[in-house]
């Protein structure tokens, strides 16, 4: 026994000496029994990672709570791998690679070893991010194959008998949609279609009172598959469709005979088409289509000019029941409801007020969105708002990222297929930004209570609506221009007046107006209403009527869109300066964006449509098509994935083109190197020797049907045998690059190439 000498007055200090005992594993390094192996030792683990693994622990551990929402972004990761990944090999693999990083982090730092302690949080990071992901891949390929409907074979004319799921009324269009469960003529096989029909069909009577849910109707229809993406980048409906389980959609052809009419108790689309006519009667003209939009959910009516004029002043998301609309019905309801409680003081003794209001707004969330047609949208900002219900009634922060992330995962889990729509990607985006920027220090501090005239108060509100909106306008750009390829410019300046205008003029009036309607005193509300939504619209029309309005983009590649989103999501969910990393990916994602190339050619899935991008004055870009036809949709999707916004020049006008009624032919100069084009007008018969002679003095030659293999261009055949394999095609000349539609569809249920048949004909 040892004495340390201690300071006058102290009792003296003893050292115990270290003695090995039997069961010490340190002390039987002699005989190599006890040792740590080096892959048990955290001293080991940190020489292999460095100061990495350090750094990660350390920060972990000191983000705490905001770790929770990368969960729900991890989840969606699975998600959209799945969508991402062609083939089932590579599901299977992303699954195992995720599985695999669980269990390595667990055989690495086990717990009950010194690692235990010293990369816990790193360990459950790890295990958690691997298994989340795991899981989001096996949700979507469960519920891709749960919910999948296998296409049509090929387009027909057939005579449906079939039970009405749905119906949707568009009178903009002059027609109704109906979704109807049939059963396949020759194999029995249960089906759903969805089938176009004109209003004209029913003549002077009028929709048969009967054609509703639940009746049963005959009619004859054109039926098509599900159509795939005209172009790289388009829309895919084929894959919506997959998820929606419709095998075909069509246009009626004659007559509709209702067999067995709709039952009469009706149900709730019966209450939503009475409430959107009942607005429509009440509030005239444009103003009454976006009331009715507003009241009910029905957008049918809205004409396209003022869809456009909304789409491209940025204020489009207002005709979507999302979570604009949700909160101001669930707020106004809680406040009613916890102001007129109040005023009953047997009751307010005695119960907590926030709890029965909380209670009123969710019954109100809950109806609105059953009334306005459940869609992803709505029901997602309704499990929002329900959950800061339940923060007010508990006394919590009612606005916070575990409560955006917990809602994301409810949807995700319910509709994972939501994870790549932009209607899913936008909302979330918008709803980050505004609770991260709120949640910020200096807006905290800027919005701050303090002694300041009233003026000043309300000044510091009305510039902080105007930074939420920019912050909400660059936070969907990225998506916006990857989805649509174009994007409303004066967004920001629109929503600062539209979305008050919305929220607390036009919405409460359409409110007092169904309720004043029972008493039968609403038109003076119903006027307010058609003069607010008559200034909404207006603000659209101006807006979008400005020089410069809309922005337009070629489509803009994964890679691109992933770092926008890493690194919003970066800046979003944590806190602090480590925020700022995530300016690097966007900054990064900025540049690229401004490097993505104008496709040269541009070439539709079905071969008929051509459209070629050339330099025009002032360093504009102008598109040339093959064919001047009729059909918007093919025009807009060529201008869109262009980037291009005058309207397009037919071919046979372009100085240079020599066109005849089969063939245009027509010369490119791309990086000093010409390109010689033989593109394919029609099926009109050309001698096969003229056409080898034609196509070997070509680079790329073009056509809708199937070409004899004499004919032998320098770099690419695009004929019918090569585009039902590939789809679309966008082509790079300089870089000789080709994107096809194909790239990325592999196994997937929705894609179907046709099997080339061998034909020699022209």
């Amino acid at each position: 026994m040892f004495e340390t000498p201690g300071r006058s007055g102290d009792k003296p200090m003893r050292d115990v000496p270290i003695i090995p005992m039997g069961d010490d594993p340190g002390g039987s390094d002699a005989a190599g029994e006890g040792v740590p192996r080096p892959w048990q030792r955290a001293g080991g683990l940190s020489s292999m990672g460095g100061g990495l693994t350090d750094a990660a622990e350390g920060f972990l551990a000191r983000a705490g709570f905001d770790r929770a929402p990368w969960l729900a972004v991890v989840f969606a990761s699975g998600i959209i791998t799945w969508f991402a990944l062609p083939e089932m090999w590579q599901w299977c693999a992303a699954m195992a690679g995720g599985a695999g990083l669980a269990l390595g982090a667990l055989a690495v730092w086990r717990p009950g070893t010194v690692a235990d302690e010293t990369r816990a949080n790193l360990r459950l990071a790890l295990m958690a991010c691997g298994l989340v992901f795991a899981f989001g891949i096996a949700v979507i390929w469960a519920r891709s194959a749960m919910v999948g409907a296998e296409p049509i074979a090929r387009p027909a004319v057939v005579l449906l008998d079939g039970a009405v799921l749905e119906r949707e009324d568009q009178p903009a269009d002059e027609r109704l949609r109906v979704t109807l469960a049939i059963r396949d003529a020759e194999t029995g096989t249960a089906r759903k279609v969805r089938i176009n029909v004109p209003l004209a069909s029913f003549g002077e009577d009028g929709v048969p009172p009967g054609l509703a849910e639940g009746a049963v109707v005959r009619l004859r229809a054109r039926l098509m598959p599900p159509a795939s993406p005209m172009l790289p980048g388009a829309y895919d409906f084929a894959r919506a469709a997959w998820f929606k389980g419709l095998a075909a959609t069509g246009t009626m052809i004659g007559p509709l005979e209702v067999l067995r009419p709709a039952p009469e108790a009706g149900g709730l689309a019966a209450l939503q088409r009475w409430l959107a006519a009942h607005v429509r009667s009440r509030v005239d003209g444009s103003a009454g289509a976006i009331a009715a939009a507003f009241a009910s959910g029905d957008r049918g009516s809205i004409s396209e000019a003022d869809e456009i004029a909304m789409r491209d002043s940025g204020l489009t998301h207002l005709l979507s029941i999302s979570g604009l609309h949700v909160s101001a019905v669930v707020g106004a309801a809680y406040i009613l409801a916890l102001r007129l409680l109040a005023l009953w003081p047997a009751l307010a003794l005695r119960v907590r007020l926030p709890v029965v209001a909380a209670g009123v707004g969710a019954l109100a969330g809950v109806g609105y969105t059953l009334l306005t047609g459940a869609e992803v949208p709505t029901v997602r900002s309704c499990v929002a708002a329900l959950l800061v219900l339940g923060a007010l009634a508990l006394g919590r922060e009612a606005l916070s990222l575990r409560m955006v992330a917990l809602a994301a995962g409810f949807v995700l889990l319910l509709w994972p297929e939501s994870a790549i729509g932009p209607s899913f990607q936008m909302s979330f985006a918008a709803v980050l930004a505004i609770v991260a920027l709120s949640n910020s220090a200096p807006v905290r501090a800027f919005l701050a209570a303090r002694e300041e005239p009233l003026w000043a108060r309300y000044g510091r509100r009305v510039v902080m609506l105007f930074v939420t909106g920019v912050v909400i306008e660059l936070a969907l750009t990225p998506i916006v221009l990857f989805h649509f390829h174009r994007a409303g410019v004066y967004g920001a300046f629109a929503n600062v007046v539209a979305i008050p205008l919305v929220t607390f003029v036009s919405m409460p009036l359409i409110a007092v107006g169904l309720l004043l309607d029972t008493l039968g005193l609403g038109a003076p509300a119903w006027w307010l209403v058609e003069r607010s939504l008559d200034l909404l619209l207006g603000i659209a029309h101006f807006t979008a009527g400005q020089a410069g309005a809309v922005r337009l983009m070629p489509q803009i590649g994964g890679v691109t869109v992933t770092l926008f989103a890493a690194g919003g999501l970066w800046l979003a969910l944590w806190r602090g300066r480590v925020r700022l990393a995530g300016l690097v990916p966007v900054a990064l994602a900025s540049a690229m964006v401004a490097a993505t190339p104008v496709p040269d050619l541009l070439i539709a899935g079905d071969g008929q449509q051509v459209g070629i991008t050339m330099p025009g004055p002032g360093g504009t870009t102008r598109l040339l098509t093959l064919r001047d036809g009729r059909s918007t949709y093919t025009r807009d999707n060529l201008m869109e994935l262009a980037g291009v916004s005058a309207d397009p020049v037919p071919l046979a006008s372009w100085p240079g083109a020599r066109c005849s009624s089969a063939f245009c032919t027509f010369t490119i100069t791309r990086d000093g190197r010409d390109w010689v084009l033989l593109l394919g007008r029609g099926r009109t018969q050309v001698e096969e020797r003229a056409l080898a002679a034609a196509c070997a003095e070509a680079d790329i030659v073009v056509a809708e049907r199937f070409l004899p293999r004499s004919c032998r261009p320098h770099w690419l055949k695009a004929d019918r045998r090569m585009l039902t394999q590939s789809g679309g095609l966008a082509i790079d000349l300089s870089a000789e690059r080709i994107t096809s539609v194909a790239e990325g569809q592999g196994a997937h249920g929705w894609w179907r190439a046709e099997a080339p048949r061998p034909r020699t004909s022209q």
